[in-house]
């Protein structure tokens, strides 16, 4: 797999994996604001130089986002990214999250402007099921 590093710090790695076409980044420890803002607009650029609808996140090590994060990421970045050609949305997290349903709103609202998102509890379940989306 050949991948490019697009950014890497101490909180995240952001990296275009060429031969599948999917944006995939990995959270290191829990991170939030401008430097979460900044790798996931990152990611949207490439998105779109690259021609690529997929991004697999592997937050299980991200703790809980912020209002304004959460705002942020809802009526900014996912439309922009949509616009991008974003079409499917691999999220891995914590088993605790899949057990409590707390994602279910939110799969439903990204739902209804486009997008196809699934939640997994390891990166290579959400790897296998964008490996099945048609580009």
């Amino acid at each position: 797999m050949i991948r490019i590093v697009l950014f890497s710090s101490e909180y995240m790695t952001l990296e275009y994996l060429q031969d599948k076409k999917i944006i995939h980044h990995t959270i290191h420890k829990p991170v939030g604001g401008q430097p979460l803002r900044d790798v996931l607009n990152t990611g949207t650029e490439a998105l779109g130089k690259y021609g690529a609808c997929k991004w697999l996140s592997d937050d299980r090590k991200n703790g809980p986002l912020s209002e304004e994060d959460r705002e942020w990421g809802f009526n900014d970045w996912n439309r922009r990214t949509i616009e991008k050609g974003w079409k499917y949305w691999a999220l891995v997290v914590p088993q605790e999250l899949v057990d409590a349903g707390t994602m279910i709103p939110t799969m439903e609202a990204l739902f209804t402007l486009g997008l196809r998102m699934m939640v997994f509890t390891s990166v290579e379940e959400g790897m296998a099921w964008l490996d099945k989306m048609k580009d």
